[in-house]
């Protein structure tokens, strides 16, 4: 399975660096929220919980824009029927799109952070990196695992492209809100403090429960 995998993933990765059909597109999105956020709040900075929900509100966004082109590709062009044919693990898909978009999500960052930095925040960033950046992997492990499903689940229908965001945005809210609050205490003036620790536990035990359901689930999806 691990030899299907990698190829799988090699293969996401290599259509999107040849098309890049979705990093640019969910980057741009997050920078331009950021700019509009900048103009309209009409503050010259931000921090705290008002800082932590403007992060994690745009960053869900964006990462809808990836999650809704996950399958497009495989649901237009064969690849599903190509797939069902190969002696492989069903399962291998699964976790090859996650992984796709999980590294979609890192690239997202890479730019928007910075630039949710440069543009709207009013504590440096520097003191609390370590512990944003293991915030921001909890978040991203789950709205891989949602939205590797949620996309799964919509592509084959008509409606796709209104359906995988209103089937995701419920599932993902408590991401949004965990990871806010994970992250009040890191973007607050002084640093007040570390991430507060149930919500790290409930971050990963949503991570956990959702990643068993898409494992539980996938097959079915893949062959209806």
């Amino acid at each position: 399975m691990r030899r299907t995998v990698g190829a799988l993933l090699r293969k996401e990765l290599l259509v999107e660096l040849r098309t890049l059909e979705s990093v640019p597109g969910m980057s741009l999105f997050a920078v331009t929220t950021f700019v509009v956020f900048h103009f309209a709040l009409q503050r010259s900075s931000v921090d705290g919980d008002l800082a932590a929900g403007i992060l994690w509100v745009t960053l869900l966004f964006a990462a809808i824009l990836g999650i809704n082109r996950l399958f497009v590709a495989d649901a237009d062009q064969g690849g599903f029927d190509g797939f069902l044919l190969a002696p492989v693990e069903r399962t291998a898909l699964l976790v090859a799109k996650a992984l796709a978009l999980l590294a979609y999500l890192v690239a997202l960052e890479i730019v928007a952070v910075p630039a949710f930095a440069l543009l709207l925040l009013g504590p440096s960033l520097g003191q609390a990196m370590p512990q944003l950046l293991g915030v921001l992997a909890l978040g991203d492990l789950g709205i891989a695992a949602i939205g590797t499903l949620v996309a799964a689940l919509a592509v084959r229908t008509r409606a796709r492209d209104l359906l995988g965001p209103l089937l995701a945005l419920p599932l993902l809210v408590p991401i949004v809100i965990g990871g806010a609050r994970a992250t009040s205490p890191l973007l607050t003036l002084g640093h007040a403090g570390d991430p507060p620790t149930r919500w790290l536990l409930t971050l990963g035990l949503y991570d956990l429960v959702f990643g068993l359901i898409a494992y539980a689930l996938f097959d079915f999806l893949l062959e209806d």
